[in-house]
C-alpha cells in the first residue's frame, strides 16, 4: 500500500515538472507560433531542430508586420527546411508598438519587423539587415 501511494506521488511530481523542462522541439507546426507576448524569452526553447528558422519580432501595431506576416506564414507552409516563429513585442494591455516591453529590451529592438536566423543546429547565422534581405529574397520565389 505504501509503494502504492509513493508511486503516485512520484509520478504526479513528474507530471508537475514535465512542463517546466526545456524540450526541443524536432517537428514545426502547421503555422509559425506566435510567442512571448510582450515578456522575455529564450529563443533557443522554440528553434526547430533541424530546420532553419526565422524568428521574426512584430506587433498587431505595426504596418510592415502585418503586411509581411502572411507571406511568411506561407513560406512557413511551403518550405519544408524552414520554420518561422513570431515573437510578439507587445504586452497584452499595451495598443501601440510596445517598445517598453521586457522582450523588446531583451534584444535592444529599435524597429521591426527583426529578423534573426538560425540554422538547423541553432546557431544564429543572419539578424538585422542582412537576414531581413535574406527573408524578402526567400519571400520572392
Amino acid at each position: 500500500m505504501k509503494l502504492t501511494v509513493l508511486r503516485l506521488i512520484l509520478l504526479s511530481a513528474a507530471f508537475l515538472i514535465a512542463p517546466l523542462t526545456r524540450t526541443e522541439a524536432s517537428t514545426k507546426p502547421d503555422l509559425p507560433p506566435r510567442v512571448a507576448q510582450g515578456q522575455t524569452i529564450n529563443l533557443s526553447d522554440h528553434l526547430v531542430k533541424g530546420k532553419i528558422t526565422i524568428v521574426d519580432f512584430t506587433s498587431d501595431y505595426c504596418p510592415p508586420c502585418r503586411a509581411v506576416s502572411p507571406k511568411l506564414d506561407e513560406l512557413h507552409q511551403r518550405r519544408d527546411d524552414v520554420a518561422v516563429v513570431k515573437v510578439d513585442i507587445n504586452r497584452p494591455d499595451v495598443r501601440k508598438i510596445d517598445w517598453q516591453s521586457p522582450v523588446a529590451k531583451q534584444f535592444a529592438l529599435r524597429s521591426i519587423p527583426h529578423f534573426k536566423i538560425f540554422d538547423g543546429e541553432g546557431k544564429l547565422i543572419s539578424e538585422g539587415n542582412e537576414a531581413r534581405d535574406t527573408v524578402y529574397g526567400w519571400l520572392k520565389r
